[in-house]
């Protein structure tokens, strides 16, 4: 008996659930894709910079890098504690093995500034005590999550309005959404960039020459593409 009605109920739930899709499938509707763009600037930048010991007669440990590049960047405005901090744990205990006697120590540090210029700046006056490389993490927009949200919110008005006129000549109205899909994009393209900054920015300029690069990110692009199915009265 219970076997029975545990077949019947399967067929019953079959039923409803085939005549939902019926339902759905069976309303006229309209489908209509739109998608919106914007172009924001980055007020996020994570710049890796790496410490190495000098192999040379007047060999430049790593603490004594480490002390001059904290006194630069505090010189810059830069809270240490909050933006500076090592690339991984790992980093204290780098160790070249140039030869049997020498070792050269290196550290990683991933620095977090919040705009172009003061970007430029640090780039300037590391490269002054003899720190060069320094190169671009990635770029971010800190109010990214809200961006999103007003670009899927303008994407399905413009939806909407398309479906309206499609729909005009006709003489018939659309209604409710039947169906919502949504798809995000974000791009980046900053690589190419700081290496430009590197060569513009320093050249075969000497140290008493150099001044702040002034230098701008390449925008971070971010897009949004709705789909939708209106109902047609």
């Amino acid at each position: 008996m219970n076997r029975i009605l545990l077949t019947l109920g399967i067929v019953l739930t079959f039923h409803f659930a085939n005549g939902q899709t019926k339902n759905f499938i069976d309303q006229p509707y309209l489908e209509t894709t739109a998608k919106v763009d914007s172009l924001v600037k980055p007020d996020i930048i994570y710049l890796d910079i790496l410490l190495q010991e000098k192999d040379n007669r007047n060999k430049v440990s790593v603490e004594e890098l480490e002390n001059k590049m904290a006194i630069k960047l505090e010189s810059l405005g830069v809270d240490l504690k909050k933006q500076l901090t090592l690339s991984d744990l790992a980093s204290n205990f780098k160790k070249y093995f140039l030869k049997q006697k020498d070792v050269l120590k290196s550290k990683a540090y991933k620095l977090k500034v919040f705009d172009a210029q003061t970007a430029g700046k640090v780039l300037v006056e590391l490269e002054s005590i003899g720190i060069s490389n320094v190169s671009l993490d990635k770029t971010e927009y800190s109010k990214i999550e809200e961006l999103k949200l007003d670009l899927k919110s303008k994407a399905v008005k413009k939806a909407k309005k398309q479906a309206e006129y499609l729909i005009k000549p006709l003489n018939q109205k659309i209604g409710g959404a039947l169906y919502i899909v949504d798809k995000y994009y974000q791009g980046y393209n900053y690589d190419a960039e700081l290496d430009e900054v590197v060569v513009v920015g320093y050249g075969s300029r000497k140290k008493t020459e150099y001044k702040p690069v002034e230098i701008e990110f390449r925008p971070i692009k971010v897009a949004t593409e709705v789909t939708i199915k209106f109902k047609i009265d």
